[in-house]
């Protein structure tokens, strides 16, 4: 019999739990310690909700807020914090996305960009990555006259180890159509946005 989403989800919890608890043991801890006997289940459904973004599909998001509209400006939704895993050490990088599109005869739903944003974050990511796809699902789906997207993270991969920098910021950026070809175009964006 094949195991419906509750039970897939309860399975990967346990799976999770098992590999923690044995993380414990590795790092030379108890694990069956009071301040610990929990702490397998709890960073299991932790990672469970900050690798969520697997289960979503980002393109349904906007396909299903797709309004038609003569509106020919640029449409800015900026300041959309982004909670990320970096994919080479499994630690946090959060910040700002700033998400920008030209419409050619079709808006969508404002809500859905940020949706989008925490689709594509809420996996195990690099920040490059993360705005390249954010950008291609907008372009991707809704077809306007261009897509700009700026990302500006703070990573604790590089803030609590390795280089150890606590105040430096990385920003990415990813532009397709007017925002690539028309330098003013782009330059209200960056201005808005900064």
């Amino acid at each position: 019999m094949p195991l419906v989403v509750g039970q897939k989800t309860a399975v990967k919890q346990k799976e999770l739990e098992n590999h923690y608890h044995s993380i414990l043991k590795a790092l030379g801890e108890n694990p069956n310690r009071e301040g610990l006997i929990k702490t397998p289940e709890r960073v299991a459904k932790a990672m469970q909700f900050l690798t969520q973004g697997y289960e979503i599909n980002p393109d349904s998001l906007i396909e299903q807020a797709i309004f038609n509209e003569v509106y020919e400006e640029m449409v800015i939704v900026k300041d959309i914090e982004v909670y990320s895993m970096c994919e080479h050490h499994l630690l946090p990088f959060f910040g700002k996305a700033h998400v920008a599109y030209i419409p050619e005869g079709k808006i969508v739903g404002l809500s859905k960009i940020p949706r989008v944003v925490d689709a594509y974050s809420r996996r195990l990511q690099v920040q490059e990555r993360l705005t390249i796809e954010i950008r291609d699902c907008i372009q991707r789906t809704l077809h306007p006259k261009g897509v700009a997207v700026v990302l500006e993270c703070a990573h604790m991969c590089m803030q609590m180890r390795g280089v150890q920098k606590q105040n430096a910021l990385t920003k990415t950026s990813a532009f397709t159509g007017i925002f690539l070809n028309n330098e003013p175009t782009r330059k209200e964006f960056i201005n808005l946005v900064a």
